[in-house]
């Protein structure tokens, strides 16, 4: 493999600290870190491309929060400036290296995504008749420092580059997975690995992606497997043998535990293509989908707990249409029009606490009225304000 070099200059020039600004800054400048920043973002900026250039740069501390979307994950948050560096940092070594993945890994790559590798499983659904699906166990926690930084190696040349790569790695916080035994290793040997990338990094997001690469390209060019796809660590391969599949799968078990990773061992099935098989948030079938069983009921939830904060004045209508919009952006790519009518039409916004509940045909706003949602391939009909 040919390392890549060249990016350094590239990287701490003002140009691309700037746009790396501007990348950050998306979604986020009502914040006041944000906005402190920015007052000042010529002198931020040029003391960034100083510490950078010079080797002095350190990360700051996380922030640490957990978040609860149907199990709970352990969310650092890195301060902005880091963040502007996160986003300098990829603006010149993703492009390098992405072209360098395989096609049928989807996450967090540009022109990839949940739904291209929704759109994938089905095309190959309709050829195949059993699907291969696995899980990595707790992976974020579990990616090994040493070895994360060894593949790097391997395909960066820079000592600037790979020395600011450390650095974001070193300063992660420390995993709360326990330590996992592997053949090999002693005790001291066990206590000393670090481990684990912080989930909503920027930067983790790339290395997740690859730490898993020499699997990919191992199940692609060495195992020959032509129906498989990756989405950071939830796995899919499709065949016509069951045997053959259980076989694959054996064989990423001894791959992944050279790179001190397991396979979930609740998480490993083969289910028949035609029963449908839930991937990604959806239940695919070879020629259809449907939303998974649990969304609707999740989404009806929130959007009464908005209603209420609404009803006391805490909560805007563009905030709640927002919310909406992005829940629809995912259930329409399934046949979910029944869905749609039934959680939007269950919802009425007043301002009135008493009133924050009633029956869409009862006073007050609709939240079909304030999104625009009408069944797909139907023109938009006025509704009275």
């Amino acid at each position: 493999m040919k390392r890549v070099g060249g990016l350094w200059p590239r990287i701490v020039s003002f140009d691309n600290l700037l746009l790396a600004f501007r990348k950050a800054r998306r979604g986020k400048r009502d914040r006041m870190e944000v906005a402190r920043f920015e007052l000042d973002l010529e002198p931020h900026l040029l003391r960034l491309q100083e510490e950078l250039a010079g080797g002095h740069y350190r990360p700051g501390s996380y922030r640490l929060f957990d978040l609860y979307d149907r199990k709970p994950r352990r969310i650092a948050a890195a301060p902005f400036r880091d963040r502007v560096v996160h986003h300098a940092l990829m603006n010149l070594v993703e492009p390098a290296l992405d072209r360098t993945f395989i096609d049928d890994s989807y996450a967090c790559r540009a022109g990839k995504g949940v739904h291209a590798a929704v759109a994938c499983y089905q095309g190959w659904a309709q050829r195949h008749a059993y699907a291969l699906k696995l899980d990595v166990r707790r992976y974020f926690p579990s990616i090994d420092h040493a070895i994360l930084k060894a593949k790097l190696r391997r395909r960066l040349k820079e000592p600037d580059v790979l020395r600011l790569f450390d650095r974001i790695i070193d300063g992660a916080p420390p995993s709360d997975d326990p330590p996992r035994a592997f053949p090999g290793d002693d005790l001291v040997d066990l206590m000393e690995r670090r481990r684990g990338l912080p989930i909503g990094n920027l930067t983790s997001q790339f290395l997740a992606n690859l730490y898993l690469d020499d699997l990919d390209h191992f199940l692609k060019e060495t195992c020959r497997v032509q129906a498989y796809l990756r989405y950071v660590d939830d796995l899919m391969v499709l065949g016509d043998d069951k045997a053959a599949l259980w076989a694959l799968r054996a064989r990423i078990d001894d791959f992944l535990a050279r790179e001190r990773l397991v396979l979930h061992p609740h998480k490993a099935h083969i289910h028949r293509t035609a029963d449908g098989v839930e991937w990604l948030g959806y239940r695919v079938f070879p020629h259809h989908r449907r939303v998974r069983r649990d969304n609707g009921y999740r989404f009806r939830r929130r959007l009464r707990a908005q209603a209420v904060d609404y009803a006391l004045g805490k909560l805007e209508l563009a905030e709640v249409r927002a919310s909406v919009q992005a829940w629809i952006g995912h259930v329409r790519h399934a046949d979910s029009e029944g869905l749609r009518k039934a959680v939007l039409g269950s919802v009425c916004f007043t301002r009135a606490a008493d009133r924050a509940l009633r029956p869409a045909r009862g006073p007050g706003r609709r939240l079909e009225q304030q999104t625009g949602e009408r069944p797909v391939g139907q023109p938009q009909q006025e509704h009275p304000r």
